[in-house]
C-alpha cells in the first residue's frame, strides 16, 4: 500500500513538472510571439525576435537567416553573441549545401552537441566562431520554409531535447512575423515607388473612396486646377472647389452606370479645355462583399493646345470647303455629261466615270458636313420650335428602316412616361440622331437591335442610342467627337464628322454629349438636351 502511494506521489511530480514545462514553453511562444508582433520593419523584426528567441532558450548566440528564391541562396539577415560580421556583407549558402540544406531538406530540426571543426562546412570561415554546440530550426509561413533560425553556444551538449522543443515551436511564429514584415516591406516598396510614378506623371489624377471622397491627389492635378491637394484630401468631390462645369460632370459620371468608364471634356471660363477620364476601381473585398466599387481614379488631361490646334485646322478646312463647293459642282455635272454620252458602248469608260463620280460625291458629302457644322455652331439657320421627343424618335427610326432592314437588325424604342414637350430645331435633332442610329447600324451585328431611349434627368432630357458592336477601346473614348478622329481605322466609310456634328447640335441646345462603352460589350452613345433648348453654362459637354 504505502508503496503504491509513493508511485502515485511520483507520478504526480513528474505530471506537474511536465504540465510546469508545458506552460513555460507556452509561455515562452506566447513572450516571442508579443515581442515580433511590436513593428512590421524587417530589420526590426529580425533583430527583435532574435533577441526574445536567445533570452528565451538561453543561449549564447544566434542567428536567423532568410530564403532568397531568386538568388536560389539562405542568407543570414541577423545575428547576435558572434565574434564576426556575418551580415555586412551577409553570408549566403547555396539552398541544399551545409547544414541550412540538411535543415531544408528534412523540413526539421537539426542539431549537433559535439562540434569540433572538423565538419565539411559550407562557410569554412563559420570555424573561426569556435561554437560546440548548434540547433537549426525551419521557420514556416503561409505553407512553405522561409528561412532558419539558429542557436549557438561555446559549450558541448547544450541543446537537450527540451530546448530543441521550444526552439521549433517559436521557429514557426518568428517565421510568420518575418514574413509579415517582409510583405509590409514589399508593399511599402510599391507604394514608394507607385506614388513616385503617380506623382511625376504629366497627366492629373485624383483618386476617391466608393462614396466619393477624395484620398489621393497628384502634384499635376493641382496644378490644373489650381488647388493645395493637403486641403482636398477626405473631401467629397461635390464639396471640392474646382470649376462648376467639371465637378457637376464629375458627379454625373460618379452617380451613374457604375460598373463602366466615363469621358468628358470640359471647357472652363478662361478657355482652358480639360479632357477628363473617370473609371471605377474594384478590389475584392471579404469585409464588405456588396459594396458596388472601391473608388474611383480620375484622370486630368489640359487639351487646350489640341482644341486651339482643332479649331485652326477647322477654320481653315471651312474656308476651303466653301472655295471647292462650286468647282466640285461643276467637275460632277460635267461628269454626268459624258456618261450620258459614252452610254454602254464602252464599258470600261463608263466604270471609269462612276469610279470619279463616287470619289466627287464623297467628297461633297465631307464639305456638307463641314458645312452643317458651320451652321450649328454659328447658329445660322436654327429654328426652335416645341416638339414631342416621342414623335421624333417614331418618325426617325422610320425614315431609318430601310438602312436598319437591309443590316436585318431591329429597334427597340423606351421612352420614359410623360415626357414633356421640348424646344428645339427639330431638323437638327433629327440629324444628330440619325448620325447615332447610323454608327450604331454600322457596328452591330446582323440580328441584334439597337435601342434608343429618351428620359429626363433634372431639367436635361437625354437620348441615348445603345449597339451590340465590338466597343470602344479605353484611349480612344475622349477623342470620339474631335473632328475627323476615327476609333477604326477598318473599312467602314465615314468623314469622322458624324459625332462632332451631334456634339455640336447638343451643345446648341444647352447639353452636351456622352458615351460609355466596353470593348466586345457594346456602346452607349448619348446627348442632353435643355427643355427651354437654351445654353446653360454650367451644363458641362460629356464625351
Amino acid at each position: 500500500m504505502q508503496q503504491d502511494f509513493q508511485s502515485l506521489l511520483l507520478q504526480n511530480r513528474l505530471l506537474t513538472e511536465e504540465v510546469k514545462r508545458r506552460i513555460d514553453q507556452l509561455a515562452a511562444i506566447n513572450t516571442v510571439a508579443a515581442t515580433v508582433s511590436q513593428t512590421l520593419d524587417l530589420d526590426r523584426t529580425l533583430k527583435t525576435a532574435l533577441k526574445a528567441v536567445l533570452d528565451v532558450v538561453g543561449a549564447e548566440a544566434g542567428g536567423i537567416s532568410l530564403i532568397d528564391e531568386s538568388a536560389g541562396e539562405v542568407v543570414l539577415r541577423a545575428q547576435q553573441g558572434w565574434t564576426h560580421d556575418f551580415v555586412s556583407p551577409p553570408m549566403r549558402v547555396p539552398v541544399g549545401k551545409g547544414m541550412s540544406g540538411r535543415v531544408i531538406l528534412t523540413n526539421d530540426v537539426v542539431v549537433d552537441n559535439d562540434l569540433d571543426g572538423s565538419e565539411e562546412l559550407a562557410v569554412p570561415r563559420f570555424r573561426d566562431e569556435k561554437f560546440r554546440s548548434i540547433a537549426m530550426a525551419p521557420m514556416h509561413a503561409r505553407g512553405k520554409i522561409i528561412g532558419i533560425l539558429s542557436i549557438m553556444s561555446s559549450q558541448a551538449n547544450s541543446f537537450n531535447a527540451e530546448i530543441v522543443s521550444v526552439l521549433k515551436a517559436i521557429a514557426d511564429t518568428v517565421g510568420v512575423a518575418l514574413d509579415n514584415a517582409r510583405l509590409y516591406e514589399r508593399a511599402s516598396e510599391q507604394e514608394t515607388r507607385l506614388n513616385a510614378i503617380f506623382q511625376s506623371t504629366a497627366d492629373g489624377m485624383i483618386a476617391t473612396d466608393h462614396n466619393g471622397r477624395i484620398s489621393l491627389i497628384n502634384f499635376a492635378a493641382e496644378t490644373i486646377f489650381d488647388l493645395d491637394a493637403r486641403k482636398l484630401i477626405g473631401m467629397p468631390v461635390r464639396e471640392a472647389p474646382i470649376h462648376p462645369s467639371v465637378r457637376d460632370a464629375l458627379l454625373y459620371a460618379l452617380s451613374s452606370d457604375k460598373d463602366t468608364n466615363k469621358a468628358f471634356q470640359a471647357t472652363l471660363e478662361s478657355g482652358k479645355t480639360l479632357s477628363l477620364f473617370v473609371s471605377p476601381v474594384y478590389i475584392k473585398s471579404q469585409v464588405e462583399q456588396d459594396r458596388q466599387n472601391d473608388g474611383w481614379v480620375i484622370v486630368v488631361q489640359d487639351i487646350t493646345h489640341l482644341r486651339e490646334a482643332e479649331l485652326q485646322r477647322a477654320e481653315f478646312i471651312r474656308a476651303a470647303a466653301h472655295d471647292m463647293r462650286n468647282p466640285l459642282g461643276v467637275t460632277l455635272s460635267s461628269l454626268n455629261m459624258l456618261e450620258s454620252f459614252v452610254g454602254a458602248d464602252d464599258p470600261s469608260a463608263l466604270e471609269i466615270i462612276r469610279i470619279a463620280t463616287s470619289g466627287i460625291m464623297r467628297l461633297q458629302d465631307l464639305i456638307n458636313d463641314l458645312l452643317h457644322l458651320e451652321q450649328i455652331e454659328s447658329g445660322y439657320g436654327v429654328s426652335m420650335t416645341e416638339f414631342s421627343v416621342h414623335e421624333m424618335l417614331d418618325e426617325t427610326c422610320r425614315e431609318m428602316k430601310p438602312l436598319i432592314a437591309e443590316k436585318n437588325l431591329d429597334f427597340s424604342i423606351m421612352v420614359e412616361d410623360h415626357l414633356p414637350f421640348i424646344t428645339a430645331d427639330r431638323r437638327w435633332l433629327k440629324r444628330a440622331l440619325i448620325n447615332y442610329l447610323d454608327n450604331a447600324a454600322k457596328y452591330t451585328t446582323a440580328g441584334d437591335t439597337i435601342e434608343v431611349r429618351a428620359f429626363q434627368k433634372g431639367s436635361l432630357v437625354h437620348i441615348e442610342v445603345a449597339d451590340h458592336g465590338p466597343g470602344i477601346a479605353p484611349e480612344s473614348q475622349t477623342r470620339l467627337f474631335e473632328r475627323f478622329y476615327r476609333a477604326t481605322d477598318d473599312k467602314i466609310k465615314g468623314t469622322g464628322l458624324g459625332l462632332a456634328i451631334v456634339k455640336s447640335v447638343a451643345e446648341a441646345h444647352g447639353g452636351g454629349v456622352y458615351m460609355s462603352s466596353q470593348q466586345t460589350q457594346g456602346s452607349t452613345f448619348g446627348m442632353t438636351l435643355a427643355l427651354d433648348g437654351r445654353k446653360h453654362p454650367a451644363v458641362p459637354s460629356l464625351t
